[in-house]
């Protein structure tokens, strides 16, 4: 269950963008009463996440939840930074079998190539193998370069959800490059809500999971994660600065479609949904992309 008095979303209603906290009867909108912050980015950057999420808890709901169009929740991020293999037993979902590597594997992902919540991802015509991972996703709040390990929860403004999907084949199109398959517009999401960061026993050690029409495919816990939290925002930021609104998507467990005897990808009709103790579930359609007319090679 996540905390239901802390839910704090990036939505369109009517047409309009808006950020506020979701609550069980109804969405309450904070960017309507809060000019000073146009979008949860300059909630971020203010360090004042908790403090507006407080500030609904008193509120009445202002429009009901079925009214909600989820966006990701942090608008245009400037960086998203994915781990990848950081759980154990992950190597043995590619063929090379290498042993764990001292320092994790790292690659960066467009916005555009997520939606949100309830938002279909998209399967292109260039591809069927599309994938899931599911993945416990940290979102910055403070900015650091260098930051110690034993200061890098200060750098944390709270915890989403991602399914990190993955086009297979176009990984392998160059060696060392694994930029295309991942970049795909609208196939992966992040959401549907960040929870406020308060304390470490948020994210030291909760369980993860994936479903796939309802059936288990993932499950795991942050606390046997190969490269910690502590490590990665160290790791990471000794090469480059961690901005407020910055997204870390922190690797995912073994129970990917690729992993099956007989590879399993995601198809139109299918429905994902991510689940992080204490966030909440994320939930997608899957449906084919439409009306594409030169689809790769061209």
């Amino acid at each position: 269950m996540s905390n239901a008095s802390n839910r704090m979303a990036t939505c369109t209603i009517n047409g309009k963008s808006t950020w506020g906290l979701v609550r069980d009867d109804g969405f309450v909108d904070l960017g309507r009463r809060h000019s000073e912050y146009p979008t949860m980015r300059e909630v971020i950057e203010a360090g004042a996440l908790l403090k507006m999420a407080q500030s609904g808890a008193g509120l009445a709901g202002d429009h009901a939840l079925a009214s909600l169009r989820y966006e990701i929740p942090v608008p245009q991020p400037r960086k998203i930074i994915c781990i990848g293999i950081n759980y154990p037993a992950r190597n043995e979902e590619y063929t090379e079998g290498n042993a764990t590597a001292k320092y994790p594997g790292i690659f960066f992902r467009a916005s555009n190539s997520f939606v949100g919540h309830n938002e279909n991802i998209l399967r292109p015509p260039e591809s069927v193998q599309l994938d899931y991972e599911g993945e416990v996703t940290l979102v910055i709040g403070k900015a650091g370069r260098r930051i110690r390990k034993e200061d890098a929860y200060d750098h944390i403004a709270g915890v989403t959800i991602c399914n990190e999907g993955t086009i297979r084949d176009w990984l392998n199109h160059s060696r060392f490059n694994v930029t295309q398959g991942k970049n795909f517009d609208a196939t992966g999401s992040i959401g549907p809500w960040i929870i406020p960061y308060e304390k470490a026993s948020q994210i030291d050690d909760i369980e993860l999971s994936t479903h796939v029409n309802g059936e288990l495919r993932q499950k795991d816990r942050t606390a046997r994660m190969i490269c910690n939290f502590r490590f990665i925002l160290a790791y990471v930021s000794a090469f480059t600065t961690l901005d407020p609104g910055d997204i870390i998507v922190t690797g995912t467990p073994v129970g990917t479609g690729v992993s099956f005897k007989s590879p399993v990808w995601l198809k139109a009709g299918d429905v994902l949904e991510v689940s992080v103790e204490g966030v909440g579930t994320l939930r997608n359609p899957i449906a084919d992309e439409t009306g594409v007319t030169n689809a790769w090679p061209v």
